[in-house]
Formats: structure tokens, sequence, C-alpha cells
């Protein structure tokens, strides 16, 4: 990332403005959202799960892909955070009928949201509504193409440090469609500022991006056999078809023959070893359901902890943006 994106996500003070990658994000800044989020865990165990954060503010989901899971829990975060939730599939409106990114940003900046959560299947998408959006509106990333998933990465940090404590002595495997996968680059990022010593990347040759290990640091292997051996998380990417050009794979039966998460293979890594799926899973092509539904795996855990995830996210942003507005007028 560079110096303009960095502070294009950070204001004056380093508090998260926007939340757009985790490329370059300090280390402390991570840290101190994971703990923030841990704090907001309590929230949903509470009779009333609320708290009075962004009372007064509006969020907006502008979703021009459509993703279940991420719209819903980015609404549960929001509201339990008290802002009032706009929800618009933007997918099926406007921009189908010709309306460009641009067009579409001023219309929703004249509904006079505080915060836009934006998913786009063209990556830098919400790096170009930051950079064009008015100044008090903070954007979160909720997926843009190939690029990142950061709150999605996070959540994903979430769930190895509340299973597994510290990050400096865990061997981490992400296993499959590393080529059209946002989720594993944010988690890569993430994983490397974290401090995690032993990322691993295990998939097909056809869908390993060139330059992997030089630009993240990773180790990549072509072999479930030898890319599970003894790590203590194992980290399942969906198969992402609608992606793909070409023939990047035989078949889905090929694929789970050779990559697919079976016990057997999870019996490689450690006996503990804790197993991970951002979803929605395909059973039978990247994990069989012994595994899925299994005692080692953490994915329904994952659903929760992204809750607390993006309230953090959105707790730290409009803090950030605020903290920004004050610094400016007091320099003005």
């Amino acid at each position: 990332m560079t110096d303009a994106t960095r502070s294009l996500q950070l204001n004056a003070q380093g508090q998260l403005r926007h939340f757009l990658s985790l490329d370059d994000l300090p280390r402390e800044l991570l840290t101190e959202l994971l703990d923030t989020a841990d704090s907001f865990l309590e929230v949903g165990a509470r009779a009333v799960k609320k708290v009075p954060l962004l009372r007064g503010k509006t969020v907006c989901n502008v979703f021009f892909e459509n993703s279940t899971r991420t719209r819903t829990t980015f609404e549960l975060a929001a509201k339990r955070l008290s802002a009032d939730v706009i929800t618009l599939n933007v997918s099926t409106s406007s921009t189908s009928k010709g309306e460009t990114l641009f067009d579409t940003l001023r219309n929703l900046e004249a509904m006079a949201a505080d915060m836009f959560v934006v998913r786009h299947a063209d990556s830098g998408a919400a790096h170009f509504i930051a950079e064009h959006v008015c100044p008090q509106v903070a954007i979160i990333n909720g997926g843009d193409g190939r690029h990142a998933h950061p709150t999605q990465g996070m959540l994903d940090m979430l769930t190895i440090r509340r299973h597994k404590g510290s990050f400096e002595n865990l061997s981490v495997a992400i296993v499959g469609d590393i080529l059209h996968s946002r989720v594993a680059r944010s988690n890569m990022l993430a994983l490397r500022t974290l401090g995690c010593p032993d990322v691993r990347v295990v998939a097909p040759r056809t869908l390993i991006p060139v330059g992997l290990e030089e630009l993240y640091g990773v180790r990549t292997f072509t072999r479930m056999e030898e890319g599970l051996k003894d790590v203590d998380v194992v980290i399942m990417l969906r198969l992402q078809r609608e992606r793909m050009q070409g023939g990047l794979l035989p078949s889905e039966g090929e694929y789970y023959k050779l990559f697919g998460l079976t016990t057997q293979r999870l019996a490689l890594a450690k006996p503990d070893a804790i197993v991970m799926h951002p979803g929605p899973i395909n059973r039978g092509v990247e994990i069989e359901s012994a595994v899925a539904d299994g005692s080692q795996s953490v994915i329904l855990n994952q659903v929760t902890y992204g809750i607390a995830v993006r309230m953090a996210v959105l707790s730290m942003a409009m803090s950030g943006q605020t903290a920004q507005r004050q610094f400016e007028q007091e320099s003005a």
C-alpha cells in the first residue's frame, strides 16, 4: 500500500478513518481492533443486544455484489451499535440501468449517510469511493473483486486468537482457490502483520498467483500431504467457479480428490488444529461434511465473531472520522 492509501485509511492521529485493506496497517491498530471486537462479544450474549455508540448515525450497506452472510452481519453489527441502517442491493437497480459508480456515489451522499459499507465485484471500487466521497463519510470495504476482504480477514484473526492465543508460534495453512480469493490476500497480510511465522498456501499450481512467496512471505505447496503437516490452523477457501476463466481445474471431483479436506487429511495437522472456512461451504468439493461439522471446526464461531469484528470496525471508523473533523476545525 502506498503512503497515499495509508493516509486515506488513517487520520492525522493514526486512528481508523476508512477501512479498505489490511495492507501496511500497523500491528497496534489490528490488535486494538481485535481487542475492541473481544469486548463486543459480550454484547451478543446480553438479553438486550444494544450499545449506544452509533445512536443518531446512519450506516448504508451498498452491495453491488450479493452476499447474504456479509450483508447480514454488517446489518446486525450496525443495529447493535444503535445506528439506523439502510441496505441497498445496487446490483439489481441503478447500475444495471447504466448509472456509473460515481453517479451512484453522489446519489448515496444525498441521503446524508455517515458511513457506507461497500461490496463490489471490481477490485479497487471501495478505494475509488473513499477517494471521492465527501470528507465526513467513512467507507468500509465489504469485499472488492479479487483484491481485499479486510473484515473477513480480521474476523478470521479473532477466531484464531480466541482459539489459539498469540500468533507468534503458529503454523497456518490456507488451502484452495488462492488465485481468485480476496479472503486469502487479507488473511496473508493480517497473519504477517500479527507475527505468524509460518503461513502456508496449499493449492493446485494453476490457482497459485505468480510471485506469491516474495509478495506475502508465505510458503507454497501443491500437495496437501506436505502443506498440512503439523499445522495449527487450516483455512479452507471456496472454489470460485464464477471468477474462473479457462480450464484451471479438470473437474470438481478431481479437485476434491487432491485438495478436499477429509478426516484423513486433517489427521496430518496437529491433533488440536482448528478448521475454518469463510463460507459458503461447498461440501464434497472443498471439505468433507464430517470435518465441517466435526469437533475441530470453528466455522460457525467465525460467523459469531464476524458480528463483533464488524461492530469494532464501524465504531472505530466513526470515532476516527469524528477525531479527524475536530483536528481539521482546530487547525483551520
